[in-house]
């Protein structure tokens, strides 16, 4: 397995997206350095690109990499070697090289800034560490939909919903009965339904880490009153790391099983 995630993080990493992928943030979180010296302004702009963009460039990068390297993963299935093996090592090698591009991304401008002098340090690590969460659990939700289709227009259809349906659909929904029901205590419903989604739990850990309330909305006013900050933020690293876990059981179950 090692092997393998070795060769796709290597053939990721010197493609040309991955460049595209890194500049794009080395020239965003440059860009918003140069123009405001207030780091945690810088962040939680930083943080609204990361939670939109790292799932979608994700999802994208797991389905597409899944239909482009089937002869070769077909030919690895002819050889002595497990299944789980082969696809965890796929999966692994997307993941890593999406995460590396992250780091280097928004990491090295920030260091260069001095920010490990600075009071903004936890808020920073917090945005690297939430998006890299999002994108071993994104390309883990693309991989498994990957996996289930054959038909690739079906495949990508399926992941762009999936997508869609975790950073638009959702909130809309998830507000809406807020809002309907908003005479009955709904703390308790605000937390389950706010683990439900991956994205908004990666948004309530940087603003609790923030400590801005009025940023934070209900959903982040709950768990910082109901639950406190330090076991808040445990709860919701717990929450993604079931999120990484789920989808991985996923490709798991379905590579043990399907008939290639």
């Amino acid at each position: 397995m090692f092997k393998i995630l070795k060769y796709s993080f290597y053939d990721l990493m010197r493609g040309r997206w991955a460049f595209l992928y890194t500049a794009f943030y080395l020239a965003l979180t440059s860009t918003l350095l140069w123009l405001s010296p207030d780091l945690s302004k810088v962040i939680i702009s930083l943080m609204n690109v990361v939670l939109i963009l790292v799932p979608l460039i994700a999802t994208m990068f797991g389905i597409m990499y899944y239909y482009h390297s089937r002869e070769f993963t077909e030919l690895l299935l002819a050889q002595p070697l497990r299944r789980t093996s082969i696809f965890f090592g796929q999966y692994l090698g997307i993941a890593l090289s999406l995460s590396a591009s992250l780091l280097v991304g928004i990491g090295l401008p920030f260091v260069l800034w001095g920010v490990f002098s600075s009071d903004s340090t936890g808020e920073w690590l917090m945005v690297l560490v939430t998006g890299i969460f999002l994108s071993f659990i994104f390309a883990a939700v693309a991989y498994f939909i990957a996996l289930n289709h054959e038909n690739r227009i079906k495949g990508f259809g399926l992941a762009i919903l999936a997508w869609l349906v975790f950073a638009v659909v959702y909130d809309g929904v998830f507000l809406l009965l807020l809002t309907m029901y908003n005479d009955y205590p709904l703390e308790g419903f605000a937390i389950a339904g706010t683990m439900i989604n991956p994205i908004d739990m990666a948004r309530v850990l940087i603003l609790l880490q923030l400590d801005i309330s009025a940023l934070m909305g209900y959903t982040g006013a709950v768990f910082q009153k109901f639950l406190g900050q330090s076991f808040g933020m445990m709860l919701a690293f717990g929450a993604l790391m079931m999120w990484v876990l789920l989808p991985a059981l996923g490709i798991r179950w379905v590579a043990q099983r399907k008939d290639f």
